[in-house]
């Protein structure tokens, strides 16, 4: 029976992003889209032990997992990997998940992020929106901007995070991490508690609810910079589930001020590439002024049509990437037409390994 240490290096070894642990089945993780078993069945037993041993190595109480039924931490193997672990109660037993972190920031040229998206670390102030299902890149995509930030000016970089994935060495910046119910009790007071730390960049791990919302658009309308993350798919998803959060009568004040704050939305997804690994592919929404006046008159439908024909802007529609990426090789046809966003227009656009 593996220990929890054998298992996450069994997973570092086999390049995987995240290691199941659930009473009933094999350790499991993940390698691309595969699930690799390690081992035979554990019992609620093992599963415990797993998890506990989880806890020793973050020197943390399981005090939350107890009141709660789940919980979140991160763990620093030095030498091995960081980790971040949800740990929860399943049939009456203990599981976790373990997303893998590598140390060190990765290089972005090398896990392919463009330099459109890179380009987002010269905005001083505003409103920046990464978006995209779990496990779709985006705390790495934070990060690369981030480490890019703290390289090339000077300033006071505040990060908000649950739980703090990467780590950063202050260098021309200063760089405060604070890891939520650790180092503050929730977002909304450690969001609201750094507009008087003298950020200049806000990152903000998640953008989860109205208040959390509300008081990211208050710190961007103060003149910082703020990065936060949505679990929405697209530019114009994105746009609707911030204004969607808000009461009714509020709506339209609030188009005209994210209209107003919104610089850029970079929505991602991770997609199987023919040698078995993954590669991003990004779509990307610069607010110009016709993308503003679109949010404003609230004619969200008619965003797509706006970044496919904006190149010229810096723009760039998820097809496109997809489009690409096929190009080069490096995913098939099929894959192309199952991450499109219209996967009946993608299909009509290739042709037997050609475009048309």
């Amino acid at each position: 029976m593996l220990t929890f240490m054998e298992a996450v290096r069994s997973a570092l070894e086999r390049r995987a992003s995240d290691l199941f642990i659930v009473a009933g089945q094999p350790i499991t993780c993940k390698v691309g889209r595969e699930l690799v078993r390690l081992g035979e069945d554990i019992t609620p037993g093992d599963s415990d032990r797993l998890v506990q041993e989880a806890y020793v190595l973050s020197h943390r109480e399981d005090r939350l997992l107890a009141e709660c039924g789940d919980d979140d931490f991160a763990i620093s193997l030095p030498g091995v990997s960081r980790l971040r672990v949800n740990s929860y109660r399943q049939r009456g037993s203990l599981a976790c998940v373990v997303r893998l972190v590598p140390f060190g920031i990765p290089d972005w040229r090398g896990i392919g992020i463009p330099e459109g998206v890179m380009s987002t670390a010269d905005l001083k102030q505003g409103l920046v929106i990464v978006s995209g299902v779990a496990g779709s890149g985006k705390s790495t995509t934070l990060a690369c901007l981030i480490d890019r930030i703290n390289h090339s000016r000077e300033g006071h970089i505040v990060t908000l995070e649950d739980p703090i994935e990467y780590l950063y060495r202050n260098d021309r910046c200063i760089v405060s991490q604070r890891e939520i119910r650790i180092d503050t009790a929730d977002y909304i007071t450690a969001l609201r508690a750094s507009l008087r730390q003298a950020p200049d960049v806000i990152l903000l791990g998640e953008m989860r609810d109205y208040e959390t919302i509300r008081t990211a658009m208050t710190a961007a309308e103060t003149g910082h910079l703020v990065l936060s993350t949505l679990h929405t798919k697209g530019a114009a998803s994105t746009v609707d589930r911030i204004i969607d959060v808000f009461p009714p009568n509020q709506q339209q004040q609030i188009r005209v001020q994210l209209a107003y704050l919104l610089q850029k939305v970079v929505s991602e997804q991770l997609v199987p590439t023919v040698d078995g690994g993954v590669a991003p592919v990004f779509e990307i929404m610069t607010a110009t002024t016709a993308i503003r006046n679109l949010i404003r008159d609230s004619k969200l439908h008619q965003i797509d049509s706006v970044i496919a024909t904006s190149a010229a802007d810096g723009m760039q529609s998820m097809d496109s990437g997809l489009v690409e990426l096929f190009r080069s090789g490096r995913i098939t046809r099929d894959v192309a037409i199952d991450f499109a966003m219209n996967p009946e227009l993608m299909a009509k656009r290739l042709d037997g390994g050609r475009l048309i």
